[in-house]
């Protein structure tokens, strides 16, 4: 059978750059290929070049569409990757639609860089562009759930429902014999339209692969604090900003203020969602609950089937430059909802930098934070941010509100992992130093399993 083995090219005592290289004597197949974000140093690896020669790849499986799991995709085509990328078609059509943004964003920027001159590259240039996103986008081949895909003479794959985003699956890779589990990033069992995860295989696995986003938290806000800081903000007078991942994150907060709004637990303000990204992403959702497609809980389809879950009759789509910029007039109360989730990129950044001086608005974080990005800056309290060039006071309210997560936590990852028989070895992943120090303690002491921290760049054999 030869020697098999795994090489950590990212996700390594960070949340972002999820890139995993399992090789054996006949394949080499590479799991996600994220781009980093967050701290500087953490960024600039995206401009270094990849470990592994990409022309000695022969496939690409691809978990979900969050950009720190296939943003860096385009590069590996254009130094070389032919083969095939493997994903659920969801997860390409997601994968599409994210990839052109982030293309369009960096090109984007790099323009008004080099015209504010705040940049300290000469000239400030994208990453990749819209060519290198059509270039590798070619390379998809969409793979059904719950079936076994051969990659290699010795490499099969199976995707299985992760419950994370529209499309995700959690990923049981066989090589050279050898069975990996990658639970990728997982999700949790009170989504509001997607079917829980599949439960992992009972036994068998030699190899555990599992992130470790909230491996030392619990998701213990009250769902009701939501509605407390939104109308807080009202009573203030103010303007919500909501700074939200455009793929699941949009559509989960426009559920629930929708459900907020039918019942009357705020007003019915106007609901601005303002990052194309999302609203094309929407439309997937929208596609994918009246097509009924297995992946959307039970009784969604006949709740939703004809009628807007997004849309409790005020929602506004702010498509356009032009109307995004309109945003900065507006009077009275209202929720905007904005991409990027960790406020490192895109129309949210304008956003803060209007909306944070003024002490009558609040920002409500609802997802994990990146350490180095602005939005683990406005968690943690500071009392400005730089954007722009310029250092923006933080006049604001700042609010947390963890219901909203799809990544399981503590407790859901142990609960759903204790389901697989004990492993020969497990890999905490996708995680902040503290957080992958906790869940691996977890899983040696109410586990028993011999867990491991790897570091950027370690080759581990399979034995």
């Amino acid at each position: 059978m030869g020697n098999v083995t795994i090489a950590f090219l990212g996700a390594t005592e960070t949340v972002t750059g999820s890139r995993f290289l399992v090789t054996s004597e006949k394949s080499k197949i590479l799991i996600d290929c994220g781009m980093f974000q967050g701290i500087k140093s953490d960024r600039e690896k995206n401009w270094q070049p990849f470990p592994v020669e990409p022309a000695t790849i022969d496939a690409v499986i691809l978990s979900h569409a969050h950009l720190d799991h296939c943003g860096y995709l385009p590069v590996l085509a254009r130094d070389g990757f032919k083969g095939p990328i493997l994903a659920t078609k969801y997860t390409h059509d997601l994968a599409a639609v994210i990839l052109h943004d982030s293309a369009r964003l960096q090109t984007e920027d790099a323009k008004y860089a080099l015209k504010k001159k705040f940049s300290k590259h000469d000239p400030p240039k994208a990453l990749y562009e819209t060519t290198d996103v059509e270039k590798v986008l070619k390379l998809f081949e969409n793979v059904e759930f719950r079936t076994r895909t051969q990659l290699t003479e010795d490499a099969y794959l199976t995707l299985f429902p992760s419950g994370h985003i529209l499309g995700s699956s959690f990923i049981l890779l066989e090589v050279a014999s050898k069975k990996f589990l990658f639970t990728s990033d997982l999700g949790r069992n009170n989504h509001p339209l997607l079917s829980n995860p599949d439960a992992p295989p009972k036994d068998g696995i030699d190899v555990v692969v599992t992130e470790s986003t909230y491996g030392d938290r619990i998701h213990d806000t009250p769902p009701e604090e939501f509605a407390r800081e939104l109308n807080a903000a009202f009573k203030r007078g103010g303007h919500v900003l909501i700074p939200a991942f455009a793929v699941d994150r949009t559509e989960v907060i426009l559920m629930a203020l929708r459900d907020l709004i039918d019942s009357k637990k705020i007003p019915a303000v106007p609901i601005y969602v303002d990052s194309p990204m999302a609203l094309t992403a929407l439309n997937f959702y929208r596609e994918a609950i009246n097509g009924e497609s297995d992946e959307v809980r039970d009784g969604v389809h006949q709740k939703w089937h004809g009628v807007d879950p997004f849309d409790p009759g005020n929602l506004r789509q702010m498509l356009t430059s032009a109307e995004s910029i309109s945003l900065n007039d507006i009077s009275g109360n209202s929720i905007i909802i904005s991409a990027s989730g960790m406020g490192t990129g895109g129309r949210v950044v304008h956003h803060l930098e209007h909306m944070l001086p003024d002490t009558k608005n609040t920002v409500i974080l609802v997802g994990f934070q990146a350490a180095g990005t602005r939005g683990r800056s406005l968690e943690e309290g500071a009392d400005k941010v730089k954007m722009h060039g310029s250092w923006i006071p933080v006049k604001a309210h700042v609010a947390k509100v963890n219901s909203f997560s799809v990544h399981a936590d503590s407790d859901e990852l142990l609960e759903w992992l204790k389901q697989t028989a004990a492993p020969s070895q497990c890999f905490v992943v996708h995680g902040e130093p503290d957080g992958q120090r906790a869940l691996k303690e977890r899983l040696a002491n109410e586990l028993h399993w011999n867990a491991i921290i790897p570091k950027s760049g370690q080759v581990f054999s399979i034995s």
